[in-house]
């Protein structure tokens, strides 16, 4: 099916859409003395840019500009969303709110208690504060950029509150949700010090949307546990969660990448060139590719463990192979990620001292951004690609190795808990990331891995990211999102039953006591 067809047929029904999200698919910067515009680039703007212009959107964001810069983002912007189609409303932060918001609570508490590293949790209540002033801010700007017939789809967890803080100003719209990040279990969850405030305030939204069956599952069981009136119903792809304010509908809507976009650039004139210029550096050796963001949740340096492991105790491999690994940076002001630079750089040192040979470097080590020519010709060029996060909503990193993979003789080692892993999983080469011998024996697994067994692996994957790309995950989730209508919550029931209230009869969710709560987490 083109995407055309079905983005048009979607927003003939939803006429008018406004998405928010943290950034805008625009950046102001100041250069040469002058502040400018530059494109974002990423999925989810070549997703919903069709569908926004189709809709006459809008995109509400953060545009880069701060309070303290004095500079007004929208005149800048004005050029942008005539050529975009759509509108751009970029919210104007100030510093303290930027970094307490977004490197602080977003970052220091969502990001790593999401990604079950509550250890790496900084609860600051100032934090906190923050999110909910920034939050209050994006529903102000929201509220006055809707229309009468807009439907409102918020992303991540930067603004699980704004659903909340939207009704509480009077939006009655429908507001929709996409959590990109992993959900976690309760006992993980109820770690977190404003748990029941948060949770109340996703409850808000007329459907949340998740990457994964197990990040639904923690959803509905944190439901459960911190409130006193719910119930569920449904099962496979729409549950629905009745409060006394409202029905939620809960999905899962795996998120992916313009396949055919990356499949015709990586088989382009100027990356073909430029994989012929690696090939030849690389001298006959097979490629192992690590690519990831800088980020503790990506399991870099008990991937290097595993390859290290790998070289100690395949000798014969020696000379054969070589390992690329890439970190894009990222968040390099929290001390977290700086610590985890120095740790992979570190690793990096010690693997390259205990086994370079004259004419052969194990670990190729590159620390910044790659042009998209260059990016896709490492992945062409990869034998295998090594895709190991400890934790991730769903690592389109994978997806993007297998588009790219016009050849079809890559392998792809990837870890179990990826949210792309419930895709992918029959082809692909699973490990537990933990693992540091499973992993070094899954790497020489794909190392030797026949010809025709790399074919029809690649192929099926391949195969399936093409029929589940980006833009059926934008239909998935808008499709499910016209059936939800701001209703009373027994008409919503009767609606989701179908059969006029006559439906299965719905599982009550009680809360149980508080003491009981931390006796069912494992917490007391």
């Amino acid at each position: 099916m083109a995407p055309i067809v079905y983005k048009q047929a979607v927003t003939r029904e939803l006429s008018h859409l406004v998405v928010v999200a943290n950034r805008l698919p625009y950046v102001i910067e100041r250069r040469e003395g002058s502040w400018r515009t530059r494109p974002a680039s990423g999925g989810l703007v070549t997703a919903l840019s069709p569908v926004l212009r189709d809709s006459g959107g809008t995109w509400v964001g953060w545009g880069g500009t701060l309070e303290e810069d004095e500079v007004d983002p929208d005149p800048l912007l004005q050029g942008e969303s005539a050529d975009a189609g759509f509108t751009l409303k970029s919210v104007v932060l100030s510093q303290e709110e930027h970094d307490r918001f977004y490197l602080g609570f977003s970052n220091e508490v969502i990001w790593p208690l999401f990604h079950t590293l509550d250890e790496r949790c900084n609860f600051a209540p100032a934090y906190w504060d923050a999110y909910k002033r920034v939050n209050e801010k994006f529903a102000a700007v929201v509220r006055d950029t809707i229309a009468r017939d807009s439907f409102i789809w918020v992303h991540d967890y930067h603004f699980m509150l704004l659903g909340h803080q939207m009704r509480a100003l009077g939006v009655k719209q429908s507001i929709g949700f996409f959590l990109h990040i992993p959900f976690p279990p309760l006992e993980i969850f109820l770690k977190l010090p404003w748990r029941l405030e948060l949770l109340t305030a996703m409850l808000a939204y007329d459907i949340i949307g998740f990457q994964t069956l197990r990040d639904r599952r923690n959803f509905i069981h944190c439901v459960r546990a911190l409130q006193r009136s719910a119930s569920a119903s449904g099962r496979g792809r729409d549950v629905v969660i009745s409060t006394r304010e409202r029905n939620v509908h809960a999905g899962v809507f795996p998120i992916s990448i313009d396949f055919r976009e990356f499949a015709e650039h990586a088989a382009s004139p100027k990356v073909v060139e430029r994989v012929r210029r690696l090939r030849t550096e690389l001298d006959g050796r097979q490629m192992l590719l690590g690519l990831d963001r800088l980020d503790y949740t990506k399991g870099i340096p008990m991937r290097l463990r595993a390859f290290r492991r790998l070289l100690r105790n395949h000798p014969e491999l020696h000379r054969k192979i070589r390992f690329v690994q890439i970190v894009i940076p990222s968040r390099e002001v929290i001390p977290s990620y700086r610590q985890l630079k120095a740790e992979v750089e570190e690793l990096v040192g010690e693997i390259n001292g205990e086994f370079t040979d004259p004419g052969w470097v194990p670990v190729h080590y590159t620390f910044r951004s790659l042009s998209r020519d260059e990016l896709l010709a490492y992945y062409r060029l990869a034998d295998v690609g090594v895709v190991t996060p400890l934790n991730d909503g769903m690592n389109l990193v994978a997806k993007e190795y297998c588009a790219a993979n016009v050849e079809e003789q890559g392998v792809l080692v990837l870890s179990e808990f990826a949210g792309a892993a419930a895709e992918l999983r029959r082809a692909a080469v699973l490990v537990n990331p933990y693992d540091i011998v499973g992993m070094a024996e899954a790497m020489v697994h794909a190392i030797g891995m026949p010809s025709e067994e790399r074919k029809a692996r690649m192929a099926r994957l391949r195969r399936t990211i093409q029929q589940h790309d980006v833009h059926h995950w934008v239909r998935q989730f808008l499709d499910a999102a016209k059936s939800v209508q701001v209703l009373p919550p027994r008409a919503q029931r009767h609606r989701a039953n179908g059969r006029n209230g006559s439906g299965p009869r719905r599982k009550r969710l009680r809360a149980p006591e508080r003491t009981r709560v931390f006796r069912q987490a494992g917490t007391g």
